[in-house]
């Protein structure tokens, strides 16, 4: 790949402000860990989320969603191709009764916006840190509560740029798993449908959530939040707690004294600590308990 060629071409299709080149994508994850991007574009329109896909399936150019780089990591060889983040496509608005959310747009800002407008059904996303696209893609959940219940339909791209209306139904919601991840759709947008409910009642129960999360919660430090899945008829973070592996750490990669089930960066964290610390505290589970920890936070990227 002719990475000049590359860069003046993509300046053809979407604004020069908007391409980055060899960009450290540490800058843009919740961990603060991660190497270099070839190419970052940042579109503000569909259109240029459009021309990017066709650009890059036509000229065989690997492609990267970054979503916001909540629930990621990044591995420190960096990411070939090019990688699109949609954190400008952020509108959120009313239309027909429904919440409509463009894929940039962080889905806490989405409760938040429901609660404006008298909504319930969307306080259980009032702590979840991850982006709208996020969200849908891994049918995010917590307290009880996930996408699956709330959500009507969502507009999608596809790997060739066509573009699609996703019901529900169609969106085959499970869990933190989709018919989008699984077809490597991009969201653009998703429709809502909460329901009417009583303000004092939403804003207690937001409280109240909000209040759990940051009293269970490493908030202070970066994070990629919850790393392992919930392994059927147990919880990560009693296992890992049970294995006596709160505080351990590699390098600067650390699971949290506060959740068992967090990892943080204490500071000076690389990918490759992350990645290791998870499989350390995988090894130690399944020989204590015999249970395998998956991984619910996704890895991506080359390694150094």
């Amino acid at each position: 790949m002719n990475k000049q060629k590359t860069i003046e071409e993509l300046k053809q299709i979407i604004q020069a402000e908007h391409i980055k080149q060899d960009e450290p994508l540490r800058e843009y994850t919740f961990t603060k860990t991660g190497g270099n991007a070839d190419f970052l574009v940042l579109p503000t329109t569909y259109e240029e989320v459009q021309n990017t896909i066709l650009y890059a399936h036509k000229n065989d150019i690997p492609l990267t969603i970054l979503g916001n780089g909540s629930n990621l990591i990044v591995r420190d060889g960096g990411i070939r191709g090019i990688v699109l983040i949609l954190n400008h496509l952020d509108k959120i608005y009313m239309e027909d009764g429904k919440i409509i959310a463009q894929s940039g747009a962080t889905i806490i800002d989405v409760s938040r916006f429901a609660l404006e407008q008298k909504l319930a059904g969307l306080e259980f996303a009032c702590g979840i840190p991850g982006s709208v696209g996020g969200a849908v893609y891994m049918n995010a959940g917590a307290y009880g509560g996930e996408i699956s219940q709330v959500i009507e339909s969502a507009i999608v791209l596809n790997e060739k740029g066509e573009l699609l209306t996703l019901t529900k139904d169609e969106m085959e919601l499970t869990y933190r798993s989709s018919l989008i991840a699984k077809q490597n759709y991009i969201v653009l947008e998703a429709r809502f449908a909460p329901v009417p409910g009583d303000v004092k009642e939403i804003k207690e129960k937001m409280d109240e959530l909000t209040f759990l999360r940051e009293s269970k919660q490493p908030l202070e430090y970066p994070s990629c939040g919850s790393v392992f899945k919930r392994p059927p008829g147990y919880f990560a973070g009693k296992l890992i707690q049970d294995s006596g592996l709160q505080g351990a750490q590699i390098g600067g990669a650390q699971v949290s004294t506060k959740h068992a089930g967090f990892i943080i960066n204490t500071g000076d964290a690389t990918a490759t600590d992350y990645l290791a610390l998870i499989k350390h505290v995988q090894d130690t589970v399944k020989a204590n308990f015999g249970v395998s920890l998956e991984t619910e936070v996704k890895i991506i990227g080359e390694e150094e």
